[in-house]
């Protein structure tokens, strides 16, 4: 099945290279690794840091350990394009004006980069050192004096505080969220840059957010407006530049010969391709024919009908593409179809409850998914972040503090999963139960069949969608809700009146994937707090304001542990799952992935993305294709 658009969320509003060539949403978060004692006050200086623990790599470490050092460079690796829609009309990927296109976070680097072995450590990339006392509540970074940005300009902190500046001010509306915990941002000279942050802020992941921030250059923004959306490729400052521009098709990312930071570290054996192309298909169907011909060469699948049953072509039977089920161990998404709260028929959560037991995940799964998934019920799926059974311990003790505030089930019942279904599509007693919940409510059946309330308003529901592909699950699902008494459609939109509604929150019930951390800090308040609720164009597409799931964001930003922060994620995961914001959908576990035989890879995947970023083009392999006729 084809999963729904993923909503962008990270702790750093744009990652650094490393991240989005490893083929996942990878976070930094930056600790601990060396102590000096200044005579005012003690200070950590360091090469990196980590959010909890020592960095496992020291200062004079060579490059990390799962890449091929020796990897060769050159070639080309080429994607689909995908994210919110299947288009692009903008190389401004910081503003809501404009559909961005894929991969534009290459053109940019960071004070830091992260480890693909580590998922909370950040080492210095933009940056050479950095230092910060013990309680975080500030942080300098001292910069490489070397490095440039694409047009040859040097990177210095002046660009590191009119980045914070300009994001804050004309960014779209959700880095008002992001960097509200940052008083200031100062130059203490040419190369060092210091960040302080507001009093009695949680700020163990503060100089994260400041080492993850995307560079930007002040002097081409003095004759370039910042905040209109544009196809001109801008000054960057990672390793990459914008080679070819086709608007809605293609866009096309080549090395910079020029580029200042080739033999760091936190370079060696990745980003190995001369190029990376992402191809942009009107819907999947057109995509995956594409790849069968060669159109790209690299494919995640997310439709269970085709992984079960299309590949089989040709370019497969004869070895020349590769299909492979990869571990994923990372949380596995939280995707579902998400409530519009903002809009009154949402309000009762006894609707919510009801409107959810009609979507049959288990007769789904065996009919039309190949039982190839399972079903989600946790907002942190496949993870230790997971609530279960009663809640105990730590984790009792801390909802204890919201008793007065929560409903008496979170202390009585375990956390709420969705029933099992029958096979049959329409279950009769979940049907029964539907009914007897939005009766409660005052939805009534009418003359009709229809339910209205007591003005005589219909119960409507529009989902809306812009891939065909949805439709075999939509459809069987809007026939349930019809059978309950709900006046449910589906809208046909394109991909940009799909982004608009999102961003507008014109919607009923909207479907969207996020892909949370093992450590989830600050980004939540992006996709859950009061806060981010009606911030046009936030990740909060539930519009949920809550006061008790605000506090327990709150104390998990502020966790200390390791052990700290599964506790109050179970918390906070126990009491949103009460709450029946969103109709939880499915999940794998794994990447199923595709691709043509054409490349090398180290002999261990990085435990937290695919990996691909790690990759290289293996010179003989794509000879031989090619001399098979495989490929041009």
């Amino acid at each position: 099945m084809t999963r729904p658009r993923s909503v962008a969320i990270s702790r750093q509003p744009q990652p650094a290279l490393w991240h989005w060539l490893g083929g996942g949403l990878a976070v930094v978060s930056v600790g601990l690794f060396a102590t000096l004692a200044r005579a005012e006050a003690p200070t950590i200086v360091a090469h990196g840091i980590s959010t909890f623990g020592d960095l496992k790599y020291p200062a004079d470490f060579k490059h990390f350990d799962l890449v091929n050092p020796d990897a060769p460079k050159g070639g080309r690796m080429t994607f689909r394009g995908t994210g919110a829609s299947s288009t692009f009309d903008s190389l401004n990927p910081f503003i809501l004006k404009g559909e961005a296109a894929q991969g534009l976070g290459m053109l940019y680097d960071s004070l830091l980069s992260g480890s693909p072995d580590e998922p909370d450590a950040g080492y210095g990339l933009i940056a050479e050192s950095l230092e910060y006392p013990e309680d975080r509540s500030w942080v300098t970074f001292t910069m490489r004096p070397e490095a440039r940005f694409s047009d040859g300009a040097p990177i210095t902190a002046d660009d590191v505080v009119f980045t914070y500046e300009v994001l804050r001010d004309k960014g779209e509306p959700s880095y008002k969220v992001i960097l509200k915990d940052i008083e200031k941002v100062e130059a203490l000279g040419p190369h060092k840059v210091k960040f302080t942050f507001r009093p009695g802020v949680a700020t163990r992941d503060l100089p994260a957010l400041a080492g993850g921030l995307s560079i930007l250059p002040r002097h081409y923004y003095e004759t370039v407006d910042f905040a209109e959306s544009t196809l001109t490729p801008p000054v960057g400052s990672g390793q990459f530049l914008v080679k070819n521009v086709q608007p809605g098709r293609s866009i096309e990312y080549c090395r910079n010969p020029d580029y200042w930071g080739k033999a760091l570290p936190v370079n060696i054996g990745s980003a190995n391709f001369d190029c990376y192309v992402y191809e942009y298909y009107s819907d999947t169907t057109a995509a995956f024919e594409a790849f069968k011909s060669g159109g790209y060469l690299f494919q995640q699948e997310f439709s269970s009908l085709i992984w079960a049953t299309a590949y089989d072509f040709p370019a497969l039977t004869k070895g020349w593409v590769k299909r492979e089920e990869l571990a994923d161990n990372n949380p596995s998404g939280t995707q579902g179809y998400w409530f519009n709260l903002r809009r009154e028929k949402f309000q009762d959560e006894r609707v919510r409850q009801a409107l959810g037991m009609m979507f049959n995940f288990e007769w789904s799964n065996e009919t039309l998914f190949f039982g190839l998934y399972k079903r989600t019920d946790s907002f942190f799926e496949n993870s230790p972040l997971q609530a279960e059974g009663l809640p105990e311990g730590e984790e009792l003790a801390l909802l204890e503090e919201f008793r007065d505030q929560l409903p008496p089930e979170i202390f009585t019942e375990p956390a709420f999963s969705p029933e099992i279904s029958s096979t049959r599509q329409l279950d009769r007693g979940a049907l029964r139960k539907a009914s007897a919940l939005m009766d409660a409510a005052g939805w009534a059946v009418g003359s009709d069949g229809m339910r209205r309330n007591a003005k005589g308003e219909k119960f409507t529901l529009e989902f809306i969608e812009d891939q065909p592909s949805m439709d075999r699950v939509l459809n069987p699902y809007i026939a349930n809700l019809r059978a309950l008494g709900i006046d449910a459609r589906l809208t046909r939109v394109d991909s940009a009146q799909i982004q608009q509604r999102q961003e507008d929150f014109n919607y009923d019930i909207m479907a969207g994937r996020f892909v949370m951390s093992l450590t989830p800090s600050m980004e939540l308040r992006q996709i859950f707090a009061s806060e981010s609720a009606n911030a046009k164009g936030s990740a909060n597409l539930s519009g949920l304001a809550d006061p008790v799931v605000d506090a327990l964001i709150e104390k998990l930003v502020q966790a200390k542990s390791r052990d700290e922060v599964q506790v109050r994620a179970r918390a906070l995961d126990r009491v949103m799952r009460a709450k029946h914001i969103w109709v939880p959908n499915w999940y794998s576990g794994k990447y199923l992935v595709a691709y043509w035989d054409i490349f090398g890879k180290p002999d261990q995947q990085p435990p937290y993305s695919r990996g691909d970023g790690l990759w290289w083009s293996d010179a003989d392999k794509l000879g031989k294709l090619k001399a098979e006729g495989a490929l041009r």
